[in-house]
């Protein structure tokens, strides 16, 4: 489906998410109303608990709402049929996790190639420009055991990145790594945002992120209680905590 140049790539209205039924219903989401525009970097806030993961498997089309409605690039995705959805998520959507989920036995360049032949997307020089992009273009034949956290963090983005999403999903991706690992994969994020023009949700728990945010959204108790637009995000680089 085409989407009008302004309008949202995402729009979640009245959108819940619940667990069970009766005494033993769970609402893990409530009547939560958001938008994302195209190209913004959007952090989500919010305790353990808080709906902030489910929101997140809501977009993906990982989950499908109980109440309301969630639309990405204009696809109703509670209306869509199952392998409309399989082809949403491999079109339009990637997902970062914190921990990397590489596969131990293949290679860098390997683990991205999977991913590009699997979804449709190894043409002829993609697999190598997004490992120029991640800059690992010199650890391209390493295993995982051969690399840093941050580099296989960095790999996993890359895997993301290979079917060109218009949404980036990333939960916690800096949660196993230090300071300085995590900024630099934080600057990465920022930059697929700025430069490519990609949507980039970051679900954390660590409030110092925010603040390279466009936007900070909190959750607590599956609702959405404050969404801010910042006036000046920070550089990656110099976010501290």
């Amino acid at each position: 489906m085409d989407q009008p140049a302004t309008a949202p790539l995402a729009v979640l209205t009245g959108a819940g998410r619940t667990y069970g039924s009766g005494e033993n219903a769970v609402h893990a989401l409530r009547d939560v109303d958001l938008e994302l525009g195209h190209g913004e970097l959007v952090v989500v806030l919010g305790p353990s608990g808080s709906g902030k993961t489910t929101l997140l498997n809501l977009l993906g089309g990982i989950e499908q709402a109980t109440a309301g409605r969630v639309e990405v690039a204009g696809y109703d995705l509670g209306a869509t049929k199952a392998h409309q959805l399989t082809e949403i998520r491999r079109d339009v959507i990637g997902f970062v996790f914190q921990f990397f989920n590489l596969i131990a036995t293949l290679t860098a360049r390997e683990n991205v190639s999977v991913l590009a032949e699997l979804t449709g997307h190894a043409r002829d020089g993609r697999v190598e420009e997004v490992l120029a992009e991640v800059e690992l273009t010199d650890r391209a034949d390493h295993f995982p055991a051969q690399l840093s956290g941050g580099q296989q963090q960095r790999v996993a983005i890359a895997r993301a990145l290979v079917k060109s999403p218009a949404l980036l999903l990333c939960d916690e991706p800096t949660g196993a790594l230090d300071l300085e690992t995590g900024r630099t994969v934080l600057d990465l994020l920022q930059r697929v945002a700025r430069e490519q023009h990609r949507t980039v949700v970051i679900v954390t728990h660590n409030r110092a992120i925010a603040a390279m945010a466009d936007r900070v959204v909190h959750m607590r108790s599956g609702r959405i209680t404050e969404d801010t637009v910042v006036a000046e995000p920070l550089p990656a680089a110099e976010v501290v905590w």
